[in-house]
């Protein structure tokens, strides 16, 4: 999707020190559920290409854990010949509120074609809020000489038109973001204000980067297939809207990253705290 946290890791490039857990670890994954930050998360899995890219999505132990430490890896691998991102889905049903991720990273070192979305969804609202999505998301979007690889985006951006005041792309000091930085969004029904921190003590630092989006820009309407939504200015969540964190590559999977390394990211920490 154009324009639509966390230890980054490019295989040849840094190495991790944490390791998987056992399956059985009460911290770890159990089947297809990860238990991170508080909270249960589904794997998604497809052996064939599905949204977003398309791409196939990894079930395997090796693509998806919890560390000892209690961070979430998402990674894209290849297995075969066929390349997997990966995908977690939170279980709980979210809506207004503030939505935080605590990563530590370098998307620089991504490479163009490799995507890392913090997301809402819900698979119930396409015809009334075009999927209630809200983002955030790193790459370089296809451009190997990008130099503003974080992403903040209210849905509908791209789908059948392009529609540009959605989205902004974040200028943030690259050595900043290899550190431990957080970031997230508050989301209301007039108002949605994105902020990014360095550190994890985001509640006493000044952000090194924001975004707001209110009431004052048009609606739009999002096109899926021959279904096409009402007009929105900002999305509501439904009944089951949750949050998502993904790992997956652009155009689509079989292709994987273009320069032909494993990714992986860490995501040290999620907190949702309800609109009051």
């Amino acid at each position: 999707m154009k324009r639509y946290l966390l230890f980054l890791v490019l295989a040849s490039i840094t190495l991790i020190t944490c390791k998987q857990s056992n399956p059985e670890d009460v911290l770890g994954r159990q089947g297809d559920v990860v238990n991170f930050a508080g909270r249960k998360w589904d794997i998604k899995y497809s052996n064939t290409p599905v949204g977003p890219g398309p791409n196939n999505f990894s079930r395997l132990y090796d693509d998806v854990w919890v560390d000892e430490n209690g961070y979430l890896h998402l990674t894209v691998a290849k297995h075969g010949d066929t390349w997997y991102s990966s995908e977690v889905v939170g279980q709980d049903n979210l809506g207004y509120g503030t939505y935080i991720f605590t990563v530590q990273a370098d998307p620089m070192s991504f490479s163009e074609n490799v995507v890392f979305g913090l997301f809402t969804w819900d698979n119930n609202t396409l015809l009334t809020d075009g999927n209630s999505e809200v983002d955030i998301e790193f790459s370089k979007w296809g451009d190997a000489t990008a130099e503003e690889p974080t992403t903040f985006s209210v849905q509908p951006v791209s789908f059948g038109t392009f529609y540009p005041e959605r989205t902004r792309e974040r200028l943030i000091d690259p050595d900043i973001l290899k550190g431990v930085t957080t970031h997230l969004f508050n989301w209301t029904d007039t108002l949605i204000t994105w902020y990014s921190y360095a550190g994890e003590d985001y509640e006493n630092a000044t952000p090194i980067a924001t975004w707001s989006f209110n009431l004052n820009n048009p609606p739009r309407v999002k096109q899926d297939g021959n279904q096409t939504s009402q007009p929105i200015v900002i999305p509501a969540p439904g009944a089951t809207t949750n949050c998502r964190m993904n790992l997956w590559t652009l155009p689509f999977s079989a292709i994987g990253p273009n320069n032909g390394l494993t990714h992986e990211v860490v995501i040290r920490d999620f907190k949702y705290i309800p609109m009051q």
